[in-house]
């Protein structure tokens, strides 16, 4: 099949529209016409080079729309059905048979390998290989090839062009409050950072009924955008040292919090503003791994703080995101409320918004 992608021929340029040729679906894969897909800072670590990806390539990974067609062994979805694509996982390993496919042992390998395991292609121009399969589906596209084990059936009454999200950074960011965390009712969580994952972990608090949840941002926008959909506290970083004014507010600290940040100045001030016995869950990828040592091992031992590494919330998508799609449509989770639709044509405009803060969650929509 001929499609246009958005193409990233090389580290640190623009993205170009392209034809290319999808490959046809192998017996366990389906193929997604796009209506949808989110633009997420896993994308942009790519273009930037601080993630391994085969280039030129094809990346995108918060994709939906509808199905056109689907491998010869696929039963899980049909062709019509409305979809949304999520991270690839084995199924065979330990922690996928658990339920735990975020965390399968062959993660990298199927999310960043830039072609299927056996390393035939999904993606060809002018019969050369380039870089696809991007976490099971590189949905800069008009269309994209997914596994049916990493597509999740949508619901009628949400708009399959803003499902995509909750495939990566609404589910991350939900699920880390949700499942990795498990906040408890009347509790406190700190969140730092407003962008889309760090706001649906706020939406994700609301329903399990934490009591307080401060969000740390430094755009005013994204503050209000925060209050708006259920934060009882903002913080502003430029106003002084954050575990200060979390203490303001909670003078004994919090229970949880959530880093979506990996920046190591904020880290210290989420570790300085729990509570004993508290938890830190961090979802963000630090700029510098060489900086862990930096994070203050020995105030964690003997503190007694639980650091939780975090990956896609814990989710087990099959199972989390028609829970979410369903708290949604009771009107328990706007998630909505957080994003922009902008033409997939102008995702370079998009890029640029979504940077500026002009936009929490890009959506790019085929029109």
């Amino acid at each position: 099949m001929e499609i246009t992608a958005a193409l990233l021929e090389n580290v640190g340029e623009d993205f170009t529209l392209a034809q290319v040729t999808l490959a046809d679906p192998a017996p366990d894969e389906v193929v997604i016409e796009i209506a949808g897909v989110g633009l997420c800072h896993t994308d942009i670590a790519v273009q930037h080079g601080h993630l391994p990806f085969q280039l030129p390539g094809v990346v995108g990974h918060e994709g939906s729309g509808t199905v056109v067609a689907v491998g010869t062994d696929v039963t899980k979805v049909a062709v019509g059905d409305r979809v949304a694509a999520s991270f690839n996982s084995c199924g065979e390993c330990a922690p996928c048979r658990s339920g735990k496919p975020a965390y399968c042992a062959d993660f990298m390998a199927r999310n960043f390998g830039g072609t299927r395991p056996d390393g035939s292609a999904i993606i060809q121009r002018d019969g050369d290989t380039i870089g696809g399969f991007f976490f099971g589906q590189s949905s800069f596209a008009t269309h994209a090839i997914a596994r049916e084990r990493n597509v999740v059936q949508i619901a009628d009454g949400v708009d399959i062009t803003l499902a995509g999200p909750l495939g990566c950074g609404i589910q991350t960011g939900a699920g880390a409050v949700m499942n990795s965390l498990a906040c408890s009712a009347g509790s406190a969580l700190l969140i730092t950072g407003g962008g889309s994952v760090g706001l649906s972990g706020v939406l994700g608090a609301v329903v399990r009924e934490v009591a307080t949840i401060i969000v740390v941002e430094p755009l005013a926008a994204r503050r209000e955008l925060a209050l708006s959909v259920g934060a009882t506290h903002v913080v502003d970083p430029a106003d002084g040292p954050i575990a200060e004014q979390v203490r303001a507010i909670l003078p004994e600290g919090v229970d949880y919090a959530l880093d979506t940040t990996a920046a190591l100045p904020v880290l210290r001030e989420v570790i300085a503003s729990l509570a004993q016995h508290g938890t830190l869950g961090m979802v963000g990828v630090p700029a510098d791994p060489t900086s862990e040592l930096a994070l203050g091992l020995m105030e964690i031992q003997v503190r007694g703080l639980t650091f939780k590494g975090i990956v896609e919330g814990d989710s087990d998508p099959d199972r989390f995101i028609p829970e979410l799609v369903d708290l949604h449509l009771q009107g328990k989770f706007p998630f909505d409320k957080l994003v922009t639709t902008m033409p997939f044509i102008k995702i370079n405009d998009a890029i640029a918004a979504q940077a500026r803060g002009e936009a929490v969650k890009v959506v790019l929509v085929h029109e």
